[in-house]
């Protein structure tokens, strides 16, 4: 059975950093796609960060330059490092795991439960 388990969230203030941690059951490689995602209250879903199995990553506008996916195929965990943190990036984070290519769409198999990150300005 597929497990994705989110570490990492918390509160800081405006300009900080976090890095959120994804362990996952099984070989994290045979989960060819790979993404976070976040959902603000009253917002839907919108993906953050994907990476598939050959190391290709795909970012959301809204966080070019300040976030960096990357995974440890060894330890079975993704990662989201996020430096330079805005208020606006408040949200529940998830992370996801599927065979297809849905990169940044909310459309994967396998979600974890999230980790809330709350940015204070």
């Amino acid at each position: 059975q597929v497990r994705l388990v989110e570490s990492g969230g918390a509160s800081v203030q405006a300009g900080g950093s976090l890095r959120l941690s994804c362990a996952a059951s099984g070989v994290i490689h045979s989960y060819i796609y790979m993404g976070w995602f976040r959902a603000a209250p009253g917002k839907e879903r919108e993906g953050v960060a994907a990476i598939d199995s050959g190391g290709r990553i795909s970012y959301a506008d809204s966080v070019k330059g300040r976030f960096t996916i990357s995974k440890d195929n060894a330890k079975n965990t993704l990662y989201l490092q996020m430096n330079s943190l805005k208020p606006e990036d408040t949200a529940m984070y998830y992370c996801a795991a599927d065979r297809g290519d849905w990169w940044l769409l909310p459309r994967y198999k396998y979600w974890g439960q999230g980790t809330q990150v709350t940015v204070s300005s």
